[in-house]
């Protein structure tokens, strides 16, 4: 008793709540109420003789007791009873407006902490009214707390009470917000009346668990009930139809809402660009998005994603410049976006406008957009950018630690990269797998044996995250390193799934790199027999063919090939000088500076022979076809690299992205470019992130 009352007064609810002295007097009396619950009639005595003492020290006067009569001992017993009565009935008011008071101050955990003194009075006549219901949802909801819902449900049952359709709906917002969707249907459909809020709520609660086919399954029988629906039932139902990848029923519902006269609703419009984006016609959706009344930031964001969903990072950039100079305002999201888009893009000067943008909106704590910032810096060769923008993050998620340690397993400092990953759980923030995904490729680029397997087999017994393929592959690429192809090929055989296209392809890189042709020519017939639509599955597998003396079987795969109507296309890559972007084909001798871009290129190439270049001419298992080999001189990422040293100061970093991986002979070219030049060179290639830098690269030379 006397422990309850003393933490009620220290957590300052009188202060908080304004409270009369009065209400101070209702909290004493309450706590006296429930002690006497559940102590024996002695102990209550004394306790009540305890409080009305100090009442006294304090300079208040409690309530003073009725006087005997003196016609007998059975009309005091009746007095007494009926003062009693009107005691609790006045403390358990008292106690509904406090959780309401509470709850409106957002102190929802103090609001069902305080809920559990009703619990303790129910036996008594307690009355708790519509509005307190009310609040204690929204303390449920707030605090997705099932055991909250039980409480709160199984009291106003048990009480008596008789809700109306309003606190009905209400019941059952809190159990499906809380993700109690079976109990939110049985209670749905033991309801005897319900409105369009009702079906909404329900539906809504069926397609956030991304049951869709349930929800379409219930709105089809609203339909057939009702005849009607609001603009926020039509647009939760796109939301159902983006989610099941099906844009016919989508349709359906956008001729609904066309003739219900609600499709220029921006819930509506919004959910409408959002379902064609995702079921592939970003068509419709830029329709949608033109016919829109008002072009709001949420309509905006909804088009932008959809264009960048769909790969079209150039026109989700302009669509964002277009979004800048009409005057809607940006929010985080949006920044985040073109953050992402950027990272695509590759481009840099684009990431640092946004990054100045997200600060001059004022969202330069956001966690969602500087987690992007991260994993764009990251990517692009500025992991000190990257660590600076985490380090300012006054909150971080699972998210922002994934991106920064795999930013420093791609740069090569695997070291850096488990301290990160030993400090993260020191902080107590649970790792996922993709953060094992990221520690263990930090341990596989930089030849962390030893810590990689230490950290693989914690993930099960210390974690409890079950190793999935990648993790496989991780673990394959760090045996293929050291050469322990047969163990790489065990670990293959002996996992407990099906092999995936990427251990595959992690024990071929491996065969690669330590030229074993047989085992690569196994595992490149494995990956042509799993992705039989693959073109660079064709051309790897030619290629081994080629290098193994097997013409007939080299011949047999391009007759495929041919037969197919697939074709190489040419190595293209592209670099950033100026704030404008420039593509370079192998081969080509269109561009106006060509001439100028090989005369540096042949001095470049006279230079690094000096620092050791030797021709590699003959590459095992290229990305490539052997038109591309007969012309290494003028591979498209020299000649970039060419242009981007003539064009760009002393200090400047070059970022290349390649559309196929990057040749064995190009690697060793741009690696002893960078030393000669003194440049950093970072180039994004189909297999991984390059940073080259005296002489080095991030990858290990293992690709």
């Amino acid at each position: 008793m006397d422990i309850t009352l003393s933490r009620y007064q220290n957590t300052s609810v009188f202060e908080s709540s304004s409270l009369s002295l009065t209400d101070v007097k209702f909290f004493q009396e309450r706590h006296l109420l429930s002690a006497s619950h559940l102590l024996n009639k002695r102990a209550r005595r004394a306790q009540v003789s305890a409080i009305s003492c100090h009442f006294v020290e304090q300079g208040l006067h409690p309530k003073p007791k009725p006087k005997p009569l003196s016609n007998g001992h059975d009309i005091l017993k009746k007095e007494t009873h009926v003062q009693e009565s009107r005691q609790m009935k006045g403390s358990s008011s008292g106690l509904c407006g406090q959780i309401e008071k509470l709850v409106l101050c957002k102190r929802y955990r103090d609001a069902l902490e305080m809920f559990e003194i009703l619990e303790i009075e129910c036996e008594y006549d307690v009355h708790v009214g519509k509005s307190t219901y009310d609040a204690l949802v929204d303390a449920c909801i707030s605090l997705k707390s099932i055991r909250g819902v039980k409480r709160v449900f199984n009291f106003m049952i048990n009480s008596g009470f008789e809700p109306d359709l309003y606190l009905k709906n209400r019941m059952l917002l809190m159990h499906v917000k809380c993700g109690m969707m079976i109990d939110a249907r049985m209670l749905f459909d033991e309801m005897p009346e319900r409105n369009l809020v009702s079906w909404n709520t329900i539906i809504a609660g069926l397609v956030d668990s991304r049951d869709y086919l349930e929800a379409f399954q219930l709105f089809l029988t609203m339909w057939e009930e009702q005849s009607d629906a609001s603009s926020r039932t039509f647009a939760t139902m796109m939301r159902a139809s983006a989610g099941l990848e099906m844009i016919f029923p989508g349709q359906q519902l956008h001729a609904c809402a066309i003739k219900l006269g609600v499709s220029q609703d921006i819930f509506v419009s919004c959910a409408l660009i959002d379902m064609y984006s995702k079921c592939g016609s970003i068509e419709d959706a830029q329709c949608v998005f033109d016919e829109m009344p008002e072009k709001t930031t949420v309509g905006w964001n909804t088009i932008i994603a959809g264009y960048a969903l769909h790969g079209y990072s150039e026109e989700a950039l302009d669509l964002y410049y277009e979004m800048q100079d009409s005057g809607v305002k940006m929010d985080h999201f949006t920044f985040s976006m073109i953050v992402r888009v950027c990272t695509r893009l590759a481009s840099l000067e684009h990431a640092k406008q946004a990054h100045a943008g997200l600060i001059r909106h004022g969202f330069g704590l956001d966690i969602v957009a500087n987690t992007a910032l991260v994993d764009f810096y990251s990517k692009w060769g500025r992991i000190d950018d990257a660590r600076n923008v985490f380090d300012k993050m006054p909150h971080k998620n699972v998210i922002s630690w994934n991106a920064l340690i795999a930013g420093y397993g791609n740069h090569g400092r695997g070291i850096e990269a488990l301290k990160l990953f030993k400090r993260m759980i020191a902080e107590n923030m649970i790792p996922n797998h993709v953060t094992f995904l990221a520690v263990l490729s930090a341990c596989s680029y930089s030849g962390l044996s030893d810590q990689g397997w230490d950290i693989f087999e914690s993930m099960g017994t210390d974690f409890k995250v079950k190793p999935r393929a990648m993790h496989y592959a991780c673990m394959i690429e760090l045996l293929g390193r050291e050469g322990l192809l047969d163990e790489a090929f065990s670990l293959i055989q002996n996992a407990p799934f099906n092999p995936t296209v990427n251990m595959w392809a992690a024990l071929l890189t491996a065969c690669r790199v330590h030229k074993n042709l047989e085992l690569g020519k196994l595992a490149a017939e494995k990956i042509y027999g799993m992705e039989p639509e693959k073109l660079s599955n064709y051309v790897v597998l030619l290629n081994i063919y080629n290098s193994c003396g097997k013409q007939k079987e080299a011949a047999s795969v391009f007759h495929t090939l041919k037969k197919k109507g697939l074709r190489m296309l040419p190595v293209c890559t592209w670099i950033d000088v100026k704030k404008q972007q420039h593509m370079f084909v192998s081969g080509d001798k269109k561009s106006k500076s060509h001439v100028e871009i090989v005369k540096n290129l042949k001095k470049l190439m006279l230079g690094i022979e000096k620092h050791g270049y030797v021709s590699k001419k003959n590459t095992l298992l290229p990305d490539v076809d052997e038109r591309e080999e007969q012309m290494l001189m003028f591979h498209s990422e020299k000649l970039a690299v060419s242009f981007g040293l003539m064009n760009t100061s002393d200090s400047t970093p070059l970022h290349l992205v390649q559309s196929h991986r990057i040749c064995d002979d190009c690697h060793l070219a741009v690696k002893l470019m960078a030393k000669l030049t003194g440049r950093v060179i970072v180039v994004r290639d189909a297999s991984r992130f390059h940073r080259f830098e005296n002489g080095k690269c991030s990858c290990g030379d293992y690709w």
